[in-house]
């Protein structure tokens, strides 16, 4: 039977195997441990040699229960607060549905156990190869939330978790102090539900730049909710973010089980985990059908000499409200960037006991961001609009 013609749990059994194979060679990998740093306060050179090899680390322990408990309730919240149906204004409780003021719909709703971009032209093709549609159980709903977007603004418990200083410690250490943020999302992979995401590289821009690097594209984090297992983990390729430009569509051909890549291995991460993740790196994951969620709280960051002046691949509304690409110039990266700054305070004033990152960007003008009505209003109110892709 093939893998598009089964059920759940037929798909769920039928993954075991390679799921058990892979885990153990992740095991093996390692690249993962607790956040280490040397003695003049550096991010230990140990784990950027690992990640610069790898492609990746998983940064144990970084965010405290508490924390991760606040974030789960912040996130359910959000999720009751959704439109439905999806075209609708109003909830599932008939409450007007978060998001009808922002810029764009903060949710991205999908059907279940559907892959959504793979083998289509969205989000510039750059999923070719579409990955298995599991049949859900016939008690699912008919859409569930995929990714949730500007988490800064409807989400204070997430805005403190963009300052947080360790997270923005191992930015500057990888792209430098002057470091660019590119954007946030949530996946969430409910169980029984969850889409798929099929094998990609997020970096669009570079790839014919006389001066690429592997780090060129930046890197993402992603914040762990839950623990997360083999079976509804992000999986990565090790060491493809070095490869260049790779081509999926006859990477997938040449493999005998089609999307299962052979060299591929999921990111086992507990509750407070944080994986990095070259943006170059080949990456996705397979639809949930197992019991357990997976919630991902994603934002990535660049070195500045990536983005400023660069045309980048985002499609954005530009000043005369038409549609198309905006070279990202110094005004547009500080717009951008203003909201990590404004993070740094909104958890400083949440956690103050705790140390304060200082963003080189904003030192001289850190009073000017304090979190507060003036400053959600003019920074955070339409800040996806000054989403950087590149």
């Amino acid at each position: 039977m093939a893998l598009t013609e089964l059920s759940a749990d037929e798909h769920a059994a039928a993954m075991a195997d390679y799921v058990a194979e892979r885990n153990l060679a992740a095991s093996a990998l390692g690249s993962r441990g607790p956040l280490r740093y040397d003695a003049d306060g550096n991010l230990h050179s140990d784990i950027l040699a690992e990640f610069e090899t790898n492609g990746f680390y998983i940064f144990e322990g970084v965010v405290d229960l508490d924390e991760v408990t606040e974030l789960r309730t912040a996130v359910e919240d959000t999720i009751e607060r959704a439109p439905s149906p999806p075209d609708s204004d109003t909830d599932s409780q008939g409450r007007p549905a978060l998001g009808l003021d922002y810029p764009i719909r903060p949710y991205i709703f999908i059907k279940p156990l559907s892959d959504p971009w793979g083998g289509t032209d969205l989000l510039s093709g750059r999923h070719p190869v579409k990955f298995t549609e599991p049949t859900p159980d016939d008690d699912a709903p008919d859409h569930v939330v995929h990714l949730i977007l500007q988490m800064c603004t409807s989400m204070p418990a997430a805005l403190r978790l963009y300052g947080h200083p360790e997270l923005l410690s191992i930015a500057e250490a990888i792209n430098g102090p002057d470091f660019v943020p590119y954007n946030d999302s949530i996946f969430v992979k409910k169980p029984g539900v969850g889409g798929s995401v099929a094998w990609h590289q997020d970096g669009a821009t570079h790839w014919d730049n006389p001066d690429w690097y592997p780090g060129i594209h930046g890197f993402n984090f992603q914040v762990q909710l839950y623990d997360t297992t083999p079976a509804n983990a992000l999986w990565i390729v090790p060491g493809s973010h070095t490869e260049g430009r790779i081509d999926i569509r006859q990477r997938v051909a040449a493999n005998k089980t089609g999307e299962r890549l052979p060299d591929a291995i999921p990111l086992i991460a507990n509750a407070g985990d944080v994986t990095i993740v070259n943006r170059q790196m080949l990456h996705g994951s397979f639809a949930n059908t197992s019991p357990d969620p997976r919630v991902s709280i994603t934002f990535g960051f660049y070195p500045q000499s990536s983005v400023l002046g660069v045309s980048g691949g985002l499609n954005i509304t530009l000043d005369d409200n038409k549609s198309g690409k905006k070279v990202y110039d110094a005004q547009h990266i500080r717009r951008r960037s203003a909201v990590v700054q404004l993070a740094i305070d909104a958890r400083n004033q949440s956690r103050p006991d705790e140390r304060r990152y200082h963003y080189a960007p904003f030192a001289e003008v850190e009073n000017e961001y304090r979190y507060g009505p003036e400053t959600i209003a003019n920074v955070l109110s339409d800040y996806t609009r000054y989403d950087i892709a590149i």
